[in-house]
């Protein structure tokens, strides 16, 4: 797999921050201005996920692999998501607002994994798929619960409804990707 090379710069990554508090707050009723900022690169047609964390604790996370539109416009569509459809939490409240965490994952292509031997944890992110079942964890996931490159597999069978060790039979397809996290 190549590096994913996509280069944010801090104004960039601030504004897409701005831009999900900004939904969140426009969707509770809250009064705030649209935040504006022009880029080449906000515009490019890339998939994202937004990850929405209250102490420290997952309070939405929600995605697109591939880019659907512009990223700015996936991130606008991702963050109301994460924040009001994200089906195992409660929608956010006005009293959440202050304590959220903004957590953006930017898409690197999706491509098959010659050999899971090759799965980096904390570089890759993984999509296991079988059958009617499929699953996805962000390159981050593994890290903050200090997974190995088979628990990770594991998890991520487990997200998509399958056995751990499901990744291992012929069938399976284990896909990997990078991202680019903030």
């Amino acid at each position: 797999m190549q590096d994913f090379q996509l280069t944010l710069t801090d104004a960039e990554k601030g504004f897409c921050k701005d831009l999900v508090r900004f939904v969140i707050s426009r969707h509770l009723g809250l009064p705030c201005e649209k935040p504006s900022f022009e880029s080449d690169t906000l515009n490019a047609e890339l998939g994202a996920f937004v990850t929405l964390k209250k102490h420290g604790r997952l309070r939405g996370c929600i995605g697109n692999i591939v880019g659907r539109g512009p990223l700015i416009a996936t991130i606008e569509r991702m963050a109301g998501a994460a924040a009001f459809e994200d089906p195992r939490f409660p929608p956010v409240t006005v009293g959440e607002l202050e304590d959220l965490e903004i957590e953006i994952s930017v898409m690197g292509p999706l491509t098959p994994c010659p050999d899971p031997e090759l799965i980096e944890v904390g570089r890759h992110g993984l999509y296991i798929r079988r059958s009617m079942h499929s699953g996805l964890l962000l390159p981050q996931v593994a890290t903050e619960w200090g997974w190995d490159r088979d628990t990770f597999l594991d998890q991520t069978c487990v997200k998509a409804g399958l056995p751990r060790g499901t990744w291992r039979k012929p069938k399976t397809e284990v896909w990997w990707f990078e991202a680019v996290i903030f």
